[in-house]
């Protein structure tokens, strides 16, 4: 039954590829999203868990939203309902994702529901694949008050740490709605003038900090004076369920920037699953507290070597909330496009017909991303 249904309203694709981009996208347009063929080849096909405990998530947050799953979990059409947001929502995320996969997705959808979203996630909330709460804190969120002026009734708060593979965190995410986006001219990537992070440490010992701080420093040092981390520990209730540890590292730049980048000693399942070739750690005795300060580090000066006003991990959210801004012409300057941009170019040309002009700049390594936005306004706000 499928096939009657082919609609102009309707968007297919095919393949499990960003499915959560797909699903928030519909959202935003009120267009069905029609998927078929997810997994289909794999030895175990369809749905993840955590796709369909996002679907769920999404369910919550809106109002009128149908979902149809077929029988074997490999196609999926998604009909959106209206975002109505609210307070005191909660949610259990599945352990197998951290709760980065969830908010990032949350994010955009919030900011044009009905009411302003008060919402408590559980499960993990580092772990060293998805993008973690901290870097979410200090990277996502400062980036939408300076940038996109949503300013009052931003927060996110880590209640609980929860390592994988069992998890037991907690963060409540408040967000505001908008009336409208404003239209950015943003290119000005300016200078790194200082490196701000923290380091967690759960029911394991407190020296594991220091050990990761001291790396990371190592590194830095070389290149800026001003560097201080935070040391975070946690024991008791307060560390969740599983042993763990992990940093996550700031850059500031004078033009008020922020560039990101985090590991965590352990990895969530669907993460090993589905990045089979790298060598993930399945417990935190496996790596070395050194490895993860040194890696993290150097992470973060390859994203500052990349260019472009945001880190490789937001590029994706910063096309998505150009798309939707005003009917004027916006841009941005971003680092080398990663393949999940790529692919948020392509899904927002599906749903909203916004095509990016995208001019490089070889000798800075950078390119500019300029678009008409489809102007998507929230009714529910009134205009003051």
């Amino acid at each position: 039954d499928y096939e009657a249904m082919t609609s102009k309203d309707t968007v297919r694709f095919t393949g499990a590829s960003n499915l959560r981009q797909r699903i928030v996208t519909s959202i935003l347009s009120g267009r069905t999203c029609v998927i078929r063929d997810i997994r289909a080849k794999t030895l175990t096909p369809g749905l993840r868990d955590y796709e369909v405990n996002l679907l769920r998530l999404l369910d919550k947050l809106t109002n009128g939203t149908k979902v149809d799953i077929s029988e074997d979990g490999t196609g999926l059409k998604f009909t959106p309902g209206v975002v109505k947001g609210g307070r005191r929502v909660t949610h259990e995320c599945a352990t197998s994702r951290g709760i980065g996969y969830y908010v990032e997705s949350v994010l955009t959808l919030a900011l044009f529901a009905k009411k302003p979203l008060e919402l408590t996630l559980t499960g993990v909330t580092n772990d060293d694949a998805d993008v973690s709460v901290d870097v979410f804190r200090t990277v996502t969120l400062p980036m939408l008050k300076k940038k996109f002026g949503i300013d009052e009734g931003l927060g996110l708060e880590v209640t609980r740490r929860g390592c994988p593979p069992l998890g037991g965190g907690a963060v409540t995410l408040t967000l505001p709605i908008v009336k409208t986006l404003p239209c950015l001219d943003w290119t000005d990537e300016g200078l790194v003038k200082r490196v701000r992070g923290v380091t967690f440490t759960c029911k394991v010992s407190p020296q594991n900090g220091s050990r990761m701080v001291d790396a990371a420093r190592g590194v830095l040092n070389a290149f800026i004076p001003d560097v201080y981390i935070f040391t975070d520990h946690h024991v008791g209730a307060e560390a969740g369920k599983s042993p763990g540890y992990g940093l996550s590292l700031v850059a500031e730049t004078t033009t008020g920037c922020v560039l990101g980048a985090d590991a965590a000693s352990t990895a969530c399942s669907s993460a090993m699953e589905e990045a089979k070739g790298l060598d993930w750690a399945t417990t935190a005795e496996e790596r070395v507290p050194e490895d993860i300060g040194r890696r993290v580090a150097e992470s973060l000066v390859a994203e500052i070597q990349r260019g472009g006003v945001v880190d490789s991990s937001h590029q994706s959210l910063a096309l998505t909330l150009l798309a939707i801004g005003p009917e004027q012409v916006s841009r941005i300057r971003l680092g080398q496009l990663t393949p999940r941009a790529i692919e948020t170019l392509r899904i927002l040309k599906a749903f909203f017909g916004v095509v990016f002009h995208v001019a490089p700049e070889p000798e800075s390594g950078t390119v500019f991303c300029s678009c008409v936005g489809v102007g998507l306004k929230n009714i529910a706000r009134r205009s003051t």
